[in-house]
């Protein structure tokens, strides 16, 4: 019985935490494989800055944040993919002599999952192809010249296609048809409606795509019980990587990673998606305990109070992670919990 076919996620997924120089350093992956990433994200963890995504599609220096504001480009950002981590240039953003950073970084891949796909808009509802040779379970899409980033999930609501999240905002999910044409995905297009955050005319857009791939990759939702004893989450895998958001609720999009929390109880690192706060600011974190989840070796269990907003009694949360190891590999070999 093969339990997943990826048996090593640092092939297709890694985080990276580092600090700056303020000079021009190469950034090294510390996995035992080497992956070059198409899909670079990087965060200061110790001031206000903002995030910053690049991707291969667009090239190094592109810059794009979860925010409304269009691309920038920056010669002293990221200056290359490389065959094991990246470049970087001085820039505050990504490297200030002495600070804190993390990188979340991605490989695009069809066996992982994860496709980018660029498109110009042209204002009707329409549909786009991508390369995941099944269904996606969740894209963002971006304007480069403007606009927010469009978010589909398919937890989100009973009816998924007709609703869309964002994730520069707390916004709950908004039902609008102008998004996604009130459309499902299918294994080789997504659908556009109308409206310019996600098609506007001669407009060039990125999406980013992903779908669940069994021990390796989760797009899934919980319901909360209002309880330090929380919901069980099962994954298929020991995560590295989780955020999760409460479509129904004006809240943040929560960012944990196993390399900044390398021990449970998890939560004193959460960022924020949607801010620029710095590390667990505390603009945000009305957890004074700190202490968010459990990361297990076959998913996560929430350990936050209601106030925390992942654990409201009855309110759905939906989320997207990715593995540091599958529960079991394809030899059936399980994995150890943290």
């Amino acid at each position: 019985m093969a339990y997943t076919t990826i048996d090593d996620p640092e092939a297709y997924f890694q985080v990276k935490t580092y600090t700056g120089d303020g000079s021009t350093p190469s950034i090294t992956l510390d996995g035992d494989t080497d992956m070059q990433p198409d899909f670079v994200w990087i965060k200061n963890r110790d001031q206000t800055d903002d995030h910053c995504i690049f991707d291969s599609v667009r090239g190094a220096t592109k810059v794009l944040t979860p925010e409304e504001g269009a691309e920038t480009t920056d010669a002293d950002t990221l200056t290359s993919f490389d065959s094991d981590g990246f470049a970087l240039g001085a820039d505050v953003k990504v490297n200030t002599n002495t600070e804190a950073y993390v990188a979340w970084c991605w490989k695009e891949s069809a066996t992982a999952g994860f496709d980018i796909v660029t498109f110009t808009g042209d204002g009707s509802a329409r549909t786009i192809s991508h390369s995941l040779s099944a269904v996606p379970h969740m894209y963002h899409v971006k304007g480069r010249e403007g606009y927010p980033w469009s978010v589909y999930h398919h937890k989100n609501t009973a009816a998924p296609e007709t609703d869309k999240l964002t994730l520069g905002d707390t916004d709950a999910t908004a039902d609008a048809v102008s998004y996604w044409n009130d459309t499902a995905p299918t294994s080789s297009v997504f659908s556009l409606g109308t409206t310019a955050d996600v098609n506007a005319d001669t407009k060039v857009y990125m999406a980013y795509l992903w779908r669940s791939v069994q021990g390796f990759s989760k797009f899934g939702s919980y319901t909360g019980n209002g309880n330090v004893d929380g919901t069980f989450v099962y994954t298929g895998f020991r995560p590295a990587w989780i955020m999760i958001k409460g479509p129904s609720q004006t809240q943040s999009w929560i960012i944990l990673d196993t390399k900044r929390s390398p021990y449970n109880l998890v939560g004193e690192d959460e960022l924020l998606a949607n801010l620029s706060d710095a590390e667990n600011s505390s603009s945000w974190n009305p957890n004074t305990s700190g202490t968010i989840m459990d990361i297990l070796s076959n998913g996560f269990k929430i350990r936050a109070m209601a106030t925390v907003g992942l654990s409201t009694a009855g309110e759905p949360y939906i989320y997207m992670a990715f593995a540091e190891a599958p529960f079991v590999n394809s030899n059936g070999v399980p994995c150890n919990a943290r």
